[in-house]
């Protein structure tokens, strides 16, 4: 990895400072598909967007959501917005080809080298110029704010939320981006905020479940606010640009902002406003805003919900927020997704930061040459490995240092390390890899009483399970006692003439 980020990592797509911008780009581009049809929001309308995300389509907006008692909604709802891997690295500011440059630049921008001389300070600029986005700009007014509802107006039904699966407890709220500070901290110091993509349940015309896991940073907000016997300010964002939506969506250190690394990715200092009714700074170009307070010992039993998993997650008590004002555009949309057994937009956008993390997990294994978190294993639970191998025990030393460098490693139950030779992305790499260099009583490792996501249904107890790691390198030393066979491999020279005769003889076999 280079020791400055090349000028080709910084944004190379148009400004998207709003969804709406987004969405005309969209349009330009011949993805986005606007349905004028009346569709249910009680299950058509996720069907519709499953089939349209697993055909690799476009965008969709529904002018005419029917409510359950045959309403049609003036809000038009917006889905599969992150449908396709090329949809995500244009909201992240790039195209598909530039997103390994974008990781190495990241993977820069959170360890930065001290610059030699002038010539490498000058060399270090995007970086800065990056790094100074971060402060966000606060605005007196912004579009979010041109309608200001309160009172009975601060209505929930309102607002076009689907029921997405037929066993869903209710109408379920998303793609919200949830807006939190820790207790003692002030209201203008963004560096405390957290910006999290946490579902919330709508129970009433001013109530909301929020779904936060304990080891998100909201959860742990909350529990500042409880320990204080105080009520916590939230704003659920509903709509927010490209660059917010995919930013409270990473991976980030618990030190960097959200709402502050959006600028980095924007290339523009994020804009924001004062909320209305509390104190929070918001995205200004957001289509809604939902305000409101969560009490420090008011909660509701969540769920059941289809999860990512496939399955349905059992009800479990979480906060509820209570309302006291919701602010929006003028002629607002409305941005929904689902979430199931992949394919869906998670997956999609898993694929892309798997992408964007590999720089940096490099950083700390150097001798990763590859990895692949397998979309359909949920997106994280099995990874493969590729490495350099050069010692005895290195795939086992590799395969722990995964899962324990990152949160998000301590969810994957299996990984399987390669050599570098093979493609992490191939099943038939993999296979061949697992039938003829992995011994099932030499090389698989079994780990028990290990973090796990609770909603693994496999796991005898909810949130602790068992890891599994098989070894599929070539054996050399200690590991093994045999002289190792020799892959067979044709000479290039005879590839390269088999493919020039094939060229010239039948040219639909030589491609």
């Amino acid at each position: 990895m280079p020791d400055t980020p090349p000028e080709s990592a910084l944004r190379t797509m148009p400004e998207f400072p709003s969804l709406r911008r987004f969405l005309d780009w969209c349009a330009a581009e011949g993805e986005l598909l606007t349905i004028g049809e009346p569709v249910a929001l009680r299950h058509q309308l996720t069907t519709v967007h499953r089939q349209v995300l697993g055909a690799g389509g476009p965008v969709l907006r529904f002018d005419r959501p029917l409510s359950a008692d045959g309403r049609t909604c003036d809000v038009p709802v917006v889905t599969n917005l992150f449908g396709t891997a090329r949809r995500v690295a244009a909201g992240l500011g790039v195209a598909p080809d530039r997103l390994d440059n974008l990781g190495a630049f990241l993977a820069a921008l959170r360890t930065p080298q001290p610059p030699d001389g002038l010539r490498g300070a000058l060399a270090q600029w995007p970086m800065l110029k990056a790094a100074l986005s971060m402060r966000p700009r606060v605005l007196r007014q912004g579009p979010v704010q041109q309608e200001v509802l309160t009172g009975a107006d601060a209505d929930l039904s309102r607002l076009p939320v689907p029921v997405h699966w037929p066993e869903d407890a209710g109408p379920l709220i998303t793609w919200p981006v949830v807006v939190t500070r820790p207790h003692g901290s002030v209201a203008a110091a963004v560096t405390h905020y957290n910006a999290g993509i946490y579902r919330a349940q709508v129970i009433g015309r001013d109530r909301l479940i929020l779904r936060w896991l304990a080891h998100r940073g909201g959860a742990a907000h909350h529990r500042s606010w409880v320990r204080a016997g105080e009520p916590m300010p939230v704003a659920v964002v509903l709509g927010a640009d490209p660059a917010t939506l995919l930013s409270a969506a990473l991976p980030l250190p618990e030190t960097v902002s959200e709402l502050a690394f959006s600028g980095v990715l924007n290339q523009a200092r994020a804009a924001l406003v004062p909320a209305q009714s509390v104190p929070l700074l918001v995205p200004a170009e957001a289509e809604i805003v939902l305000e409101g307070w969560v009490l420090p010992d008011e909660t509701a039993p969540e769920g059941p919900f289809g999860d990512h998993t496939g399955y349905y997650n059992p009800a479990e008590p979480f906060p509820v927020m209570r309302l006291s004002a919701i602010t929006r555009r003028r002629n607002p949309i409305y941005l929904s997704t689902y979430t199931g057994r992949p394919p869906d937009e998670p997956a999609i956008i898993g694929e892309v930061f798997n992408r964007l993390a590999l720089p940096t997990i490099r950083a700390q294994i150097p001798e990763i040459r590859d990895l692949w978190l397998v979309p359909a294993a949920c997106s994280y639970r099995i990874a493969v490995v590729a490495i350099d191998k050069r010692y005895p025990g290195q795939a086992r030393r590799v395969m722990m240092a995964l899962w324990g460098m990152l949160p998000q490693f301590s969810y994957t139950k299996m990984i399987i390390a390669v050599d570098a030779d093979l493609s992490p992305r191939s099943w038939d790499d993999i296979s061949w890899a697992l039938a003829t260099r992995m011994d099932p009583a030499r090389d698989v490792m079994v780990l028990d009483n290990t973090p796990m996501d609770y909603l693994d249904f496999a796991s005898p107890r909810p949130g602790l399970a068992g890891k599994i790691g098989m070894d599929a390198t070539t054996k050399i030393g200690a590991e093994t006692a045999r002289q190792w066979g020799t892959v067979m491999q044709t000479a290039p020279e005879d590839v390269a003439f088999a493919e020039a005769l094939l060229g010239r003889l039948m040219p639909q076999a030589a491609s």
